[in-house]
C-alpha cells in the first residue's frame, strides 16, 4: 500500500514516470533490467533481499543506475551501509513527497542527497565497529542458535564462532549475545 501510494504521488510530478514496482528485493534487478530504469527507489526492509543488498547488486550489475534508499529506519548505521552499497541518496519516509521528488531530480543531476539529521548522527556515531564476519555471525545468532549450530551453518569451527561472538559483544558494549544483537540492530549495524 505504501509503495503504491508513493508511486501515485511521484506519478503526479510532471517530469517523473514510475515505470515499475516490485514487492521483493530479489525482484529488483530483473525489473531494473526489464525497464531500463534511471533511478531505483528502495526500502531497507524488503522480503527476499534487503534494499541494501539489492542496492549492492544493482551497483555491480548496472553501475549507471542511481539508487535512492527511502526508509522508516533512520539509523546512522543504515546510512553508512547504504552509502557503502552504492546508494546516491538516503531519506526517511516521513519526509514530504515534494522532498522525495526533489531528491530524485538531484540524484539524476549527479548529486548525493542525505537526510541532514541522519548525516550528523552518522558522523557523531562513527563507523560500524563490526567486521563483515562479526556481523554475519552475530546476525545469524539472533535466532538463538548454539555456537555449534552456527558453526555448521556458517562453515566455521565452534571456537571461531565463539571468538567472533565474544568480539562482537565486546565491541557493542553488551553483556551477552542477545543484547549485542539488539544494540547492533538499533544502530543499523546488522
Amino acid at each position: 500500500m505504501v509503495r503504491e501510494a508513493l508511486a501515485a504521488l511521484l506519478g503526479l510530478e510532471g517530469d517523473i514516470e514510475v515505470v515499475a514496482q516490485v514487492a521483493r528485493g530479489d525482484e529488483v534487478l530483473d525489473a531494473a533490467r526489464a525497464h531500463a530504469l534511471d533511478v531505483a527507489l528502495l526500502d531497507i526492509e524488503m522480503p527476499g533481499m534487503t534494499g541494501l543488498d539489492a542496492a549492492a547488486q544493482l551497483r555491480r550489475e548496472l553501475p549507471g543506475l542511481k539508487v535512492v534508499i527511502l526508509t522508516t529506519f533512520g539509523r546512522p548505521g543504515y546510512l553508512r551501509r547504504a552509502m557503502e552499497s552504492g546508494a546516491e541518496a538516503f531519506l526517511v519516509k516521513d519526509a514530504p513527497a515534494a522532498q522525495l521528488a526533489d531528491a530524485l531530480r538531484r540524484v539524476l543531476r549527479g548529486e548525493r542527497v542525505i537526510d541532514p539529521t541522519l548525516a550528523a548522527a552518522a558522523l557523531a556515531e562513527g563507523a560500524n565497529p563490526l567486521t563483515d564476519r562479526e556481523r554475519a555471525v552475530l546476525g545469524a545468532s539472533a535466532d538463538g542458535s548454539t555456537n555449534a549450530e552456527l558453526g555448521r551453518a556458517l562453515h566455521l569451527s565452534h571456537g571461531t564462532v565463539r571468538n567472533y561472538l565474544s568480539t562482537a559483544i565486546q565491541k557493542t558494549g553488551a553483556r551477552n549475545r542477545a543484547e549485542a544483537v539488539r544494540i547492533a540492530r538499533d544502530k543499523g549495524w546488522l
